[in-house]
Formats: structure tokens, C-alpha cells, sequence
């Protein structure tokens, strides 16, 4: 496992490609309001995207909850209350994407947020980011989706992935990644391999998922076979990933130390993403094809945030769950550069099984018996972790 650490170095980019002010610079639209200048509050509210993936962005002085009225699926308009957030007049101007035209106007204890869309769309997320890297304001986040692709996009500019078609309704779609494979066998305890014990547990924990009905399970592989780092990644992507976990048995000199442990991206992981880019651009092509690079950083740093944030409740999830059925390091929610983590918008984690050196955890990980309670202790985190959205389906 630990070939996959990668050497980190720190980069200025994503400071210097955040834009403040009332411009349109790249693609990125400024909306101006009409009217009133805004009280204390909304400061601004900005697009990007286009009509496939749009972000919106409302600057705010403080920060603020939102809660949804309406997802638009009857009239193609979608309403977000923001209660305890004040507003002089009404705010509104032309949209971006799939946005034709907002508005925000006040409601009782609060304000809200009127989006009136050219085609059918779903809101991906919504999130909260506090103030940061060279941003002062506190900025209310809301990714919309187009439902089915405009015909009248170039074909270029469509991604090949199944495309949902409903709001709230679909499974989670969960990737696993069995770490390791092919001519890259990981760490050898006394009799088996690491690539071995991956696969064999994330085969039952495919089997542990789609039995529920509730998820669509993509696996990285199924066979002994080699997948380049990256690969990995970009399957994620491509799959639209709700949750991506990456299976690995740890290993050390001492012979003694067993238990496990789960990493999600460090701070210095998030800033490899800039140096990934640079070298190929291979995850910028992944997401934002046709699009301006500088307006593609802003996106991606807005996304990278909230997705660590996910990432990071998720493991807290997982480590109760899974140090129910086996001992847990003394420190076992780590941070690291993993590349299998560097994905900016599909939350992962990398969980260490326990160590293949240790007699005990390499006996637990290459039983079935035991090894499925560790693998059922994972798909009850996942059932966990998702269950206040599905039970909205």
C-alpha cells in the first residue's frame, strides 16, 4: 500500500485564480443585481458551467443554512429558502447554464431564492464553504445537473455516462476499488497476498450492497489484473460516483502492530491536484472539457472543499462501524496524498483492513467468515452514511 503515497509540493494557483468583483471574466457570470443594493447578507450571486453542469454561488456576509422548497420536477422551477438571511428588495438578473433567471426576494424569517430553468434539471448538492483562500465571504454552493442531455449541445461536449433521470430516485452509485492487482501484488504477509485479500473483499461487499436494492456498485476490477492509479480515478468520475472506497491490508516492520485504519485526502493531498493538472491535465479533461482553465480552478476548488468535508464524515462512519468487528490503530483516521483520493467531487476513502504482517490480521482478512464481518461492518457505514437521502427516494 504505501508505494501509493506520492511526494507533495505546495502551489499558488488556486489563490491567484480566485476572481472577486463585478466582471464576467472567463465564462464565469458576475450577476449584477437590479434594484436595491443588497443589505446585510447576500453580496452576490455568480454562475458557471453550462447547460449539462451548473454552479451557482451566493457570496454571503455570514454564514447561512438553506433548506428546499421546490426541485423543479413539476414546473421546472427551483425554490431554496435561506432562513435568517436578509435581503433589501429584490435581487434578481439573468442566469447561466441551465439557468434562465433568478431572483431573490424576501420570505418569512429569511430570504429566497428563485431559479427558473431552460431544461430539467436536478440540484446535485448544496453546501456551505467558510471564508478562505483569498476569499472573504462565506459562499452558499448549488450544483445543478441537467436531467437529460440539450440535443442542442455538440456531440464533444456530452459525457459518455448514463445520465439520471430523476431527482432522488436512483441508486447511490458506489465504486470499489480493490487495491492493488496484477503484476502490482501489494504487500505479502505469511502466506497470502494483499491483491488476494482486496479483491475477496470487495467482491462481498458488491454482493453486501446490491442485495439491499438500494445501490449501483461499479468495481474497479474483478480479476487479478493491473489499473494504473489515475485509471481509478477516472472511472469514479465517469461513473458519477456518490462514494468511492479504495480496500487495502497495511503492512509494517513490526510484526506486532495490527488494526485498521482509513485515510481521506490531506491538505497537502488537495494541493497536489494543481501539479496532477499541470503534468497532463488528465483530471481537468475528465470534468470540464472546452472549458477555460482558470474558471475550471474555481469550480474545482469550490468542489475539493465540500467533497473532503464529505469524505471526512463518511470515515468517521466507517471506523465505528468497522472497529466493532476489528481493533482500530490508536490514531486511525489519517490524512494522506493517495492518488485513489484526489478526485475533487466524489468523496473517498482509503481503508486499511488491518496489517497483513500481523499474524492475527492476516488470519481475520483470509478467513471468509471474519473477513465478511469486517466487509458487513462496511456496508452498514455506507447504508449509514446514506441513509437520510434514501430515504427521500
Amino acid at each position: 500500500m504505501r508505494r501509493l503515497f506520492i511526494g507533495l509540493a505546495r502551489a499558488g494557483w488556486l489563490k491567484a485564480a480566485l476572481i472577486v468583483g463585478g466582471l464576467t471574466v472567463a465564462g464565469v457570470a458576475v450577476a449584477t443585481a437590479q434594484g436595491p443594493a443588497p443589505a446585510a447578507g447576500v453580496q452576490k450571486v455568480r454562475f458557471g458551467g453550462d447547460r449539462l453542469e451548473t454552479r451557482i454561488v451566493i457570496d454571503l456576509d455570514r454564514a447561512a443554512a438553506g433548506r428546499m422548497v421546490a426541485d423543479g420536477a413539476q414546473d421546472q422551477r427551483i425554490v431554496i429558502g435561506l432562513p435568517n438571511v436578509s435581503v433589501s428588495g429584490d435581487l434578481q438578473g439573468a442566469g447561466q447554464g441551465l439557468v434562465k433567471r433568478w431572483v431573490i426576494d424576501e420570505a418569512a424569517g429569511g430570504a429566497r431564492l428563485s431559479l427558473d430553468l431552460g431544461a430539467r434539471a436536478e440540484v446535485r448538492r448544496r453546501f456551505l464553504l467558510p471564508p478562505g483562500d483569498g476569499a472573504t465571504a462565506y459562499r452558499y454552493v448549488i450544483d445543478l445537473k441537467a436531467i437529460e442531455a440539450p440535443a442542442t449541445l455538440p456531440k464533444a461536449q456530452l459525457k459518455p455516462i448514463p445520465v439520471k433521470a430523476a431527482p432522488l430516485r436512483l441508486k447511490r452509485v458506489i465504486v470499489i476499488d480493490a487495491g492493488h492487482g496484477g503484476k502490482d501484488p501489494g504487500s505479502l504477509g505469511a502466506t497470502v497476498f494483499e491483491k488476494d485479500v482486496t479483491l475477496a473483499a470487495a467482491k462481498a461487499l458488491k454482493a453486501r450492497l446490491e442485495k439491499t436494492g438500494r445501490f449501483q456498485v461499479v468495481m474497479i476490477r474483478e480479476t487479478d489484473t493491473f489499473v494504473p492509479l489515475e485509471a481509478r480515478v477516472q472511472v469514479a468520475r465517469r461513473a458519477d460516483a456518490d462514494l468511492f472506497i479504495s480496500l487495502h491490508a497495511d503492512s509494517g516492520p513490526d510484526v506486532a502492530t495490527r488494526g485498521a485504519s482509513v485515510y481521506t485526502l490531506s491538505e497537502k493531498g488537495a494541493e497536489r491536484f494543481a501539479r496532477v493538472m499541470d503534468k497532463d491535465d488528465w483530471l481537468m479533461k475528465a470534468s470540464m472539457p472546452g472549458r477555460d482553465r482558470a474558471v475550471s480552478q474555481i469550480l474545482l476548488d469550490l468542489s475539493q472543499r465540500a467533497t473532503k468535508n464529505r469524505s471526512a464524515a463518511f470515515a468517521q462512519m466507517l471506523l465505528e462501524k468497522v472497529g466493532a468487528e476489528t481493533p482500530l490503530l490508536r490514531r486511525s483516521h489519517r490524512d494522506a496524498g493517495f492518488v485513489v483520493l484526489l478526485a475533487p467531487d466524489v468523496p473517498a476513502v482509503l481503508l486499511e483492513m488491518g496489517f497483513i504482517t500481523n499474524v492475527e490480521d492476516e488470519r481475520l482478512l483470509s478467513n471468509p467468515t471474519s473477513r465478511d464481518r469486517v466487509v458487513d461492518a462496511v456496508g452498514d457505514a455506507i447504508e449509514s452514511y446514506f441513509a437520510p437521502q434514501l430515504r427521500k427516494s
